[in-house]
């Protein structure tokens, strides 16, 4: 057992270079600044928006209508100049970028159940993700105004129905059922609450699975190319073992980055989206339909989780073992790429039970798709296909480290290639 440690000891220290820790203390630190950059965006997006407002109307209803847009988080500032040519040259020297006309007699049409045309100016002064707000504001204002209109035409024509009555006649209470389970609310509104929230199992499982495949593949070249794995296999050491610490090695230090990774990327992804939390009546109505992890739940995900990525390990060291030089090596990561991207976009993009059966028996047959699967299959009580999936993820964990592991028993171990160009396997 101390030899094992130490060859554990070995590995870890091998493939924590000074290269990895600065690799991955830039990428948090840029994944954080983002993240605080779009948030700070979107804070200042979601505060009142300060618009300019040129009134040669004058008149209730004008006065009206600015009122409507005080209600909807507007903050009118009143545009100098007698004129609109001079209230767009002041605005222009302004920090306001947008600009609202409501010309004389609007009231007067109004009054008269006539269309009357207002002018707004947006003012784009970059092409930046910032400036949309501007695109945004104005059919913002566009939109509080016709409905400030079209709700004073219905008074005025109908003054004992509610506008808001005759606009929406129709109205609907929502339900939701998922198994013997029902709620009112909106199935819109849970589909996007339980995929934010389970967005980033997804990912961290790419990552870690990619991360630790990668450093497998490298070390093993890296050995393969600096003859120290002949040494290495010259230790009064049983095979199994060195195939047991080059993949908890290459597991404990992808586990430690790719948690470093998703710490920079949750503030990265918080400023786009927030902290996902949802409101006090979608929660309740989560709650009613049992749509919460228990820990159960994230015990059973877990173990999906860690057979995946013993499965990737696994396969990691056979194709380590076939590349040539570090440089060979680097290309040998793509199967397992290619096999993580499949269920990857398909978790994301599309509804797994709608699928043909010969394209589910295909994404079926990847052991990385099941952890995809896992957290809607236990959200739903599917627990049957998720011990399905663990099972076989346990077959092909098993089969794969026999391969590994008679490999590492001959000496295919150092003359295994794997030569692209003439496209076959040399052993």
């Amino acid at each position: 057992m101390k030899k094992f440690f130490n060859l554990l000891s070995k590995e870890i220290r091998e493939l924590v270079t000074l290269q990895l820790v600065g690799s991955l203390v830039f990428t948090f630190v840029l994944f954080y600044f983002i993240g605080q950059l779009a948030r700070t965006e979107a804070a200042r997006a979601s505060a009142p928006q300060k618009i300019a407002a040129l009134d040669l109307d004058r008149s209730d209803v004008s006065r009206g209508l600015l009122d409507s847009l005080r209600s909807v988080n507007y903050l009118i500032e009143p545009a100098s100049g007698s004129d609109k040519e001079a209230a767009v040259e002041a605005v222009r020297r302004s920090a306001v970028n947008f600009l609202l006309v409501i010309p004389p007699g609007f009231g007067q049409a109004v009054s008269r159940f006539e269309t009357r045309e207002v002018e707004t100016y947006t003012f784009m002064r970059s092409f930046s993700m910032s400036a949309t707000r501007n695109a945004a504001v104005f059919r913002s204002v566009v939109a509080a105004l016709n409905k400030y209109m079209s709700d004073a035409y219905l008074k005025q024509r109908i003054a004992e129905i509610p506008p808001e009555n005759l606009k929406n006649p129709i109205k609907s209470r929502d339900f939701v059922i998922i198994k013997d389970r029902q709620a009112q609310g909106s199935a819109g509104d849970i589909a996007g609450f339980v995929f934010g929230q389970s967005i980033f199992v997804p990912i961290i499982l790419m990552m870690i699975i990619i991360y630790s495949s990668q450093m497998v593949i490298s070390a093993i070249a890296m050995e393969k190319q600096n003859k120290t794995l002949e040494t290495l296999l010259t230790v009064p050491i049983r095979r199994s073992s060195i195939v047991t610490a080059k993949m908890l090695a290459s597991g404990l230090v992808g586990l430690l980055s790719a948690a470093i990774y998703m710490a920079g990327f949750r503030f990265y992804m918080r400023g786009f989206t927030g902290d996902m939390q949802a409101g006090a009546e979608v929660s309740q109505v989560i709650e009613k339909l049992g749509l919460v992890l228990d820990a159960q739940g994230y015990i059973i995900l877990g173990v999906s989780l860690f057979f995946a990525i013993l499965c990737a390990l696994a396969l990691a060291i056979i194709l380590g073992v076939m590349a040539e030089d570090f440089r060979s090596a680097q290309s040998l990561i793509m199967p397992v790429v290619f096999l993580v991207l499949i269920p990857y976009f398909i978790s994301f993009f599309s509804d797994f039970g709608a699928l043909s059966l010969p394209v589910k028996l295909f994404i079926l047959a990847i052991p990385f798709s099941h952890p995809f699967l896992a957290t809607q299959n236990i959200l739903l009580e599917n627990y049957q296909a998720v011990a399905l999936g663990i099972l076989y993820m346990v077959g092909v964990f098993a089969l794969l480290v026999w391969l590994a592991a008679r490999i590492f028993s001959t000496d295919r171990v150092l003359t295994m290639k794997l030569r692209w160009g003439r496209k076959k396997v040399v052993l």
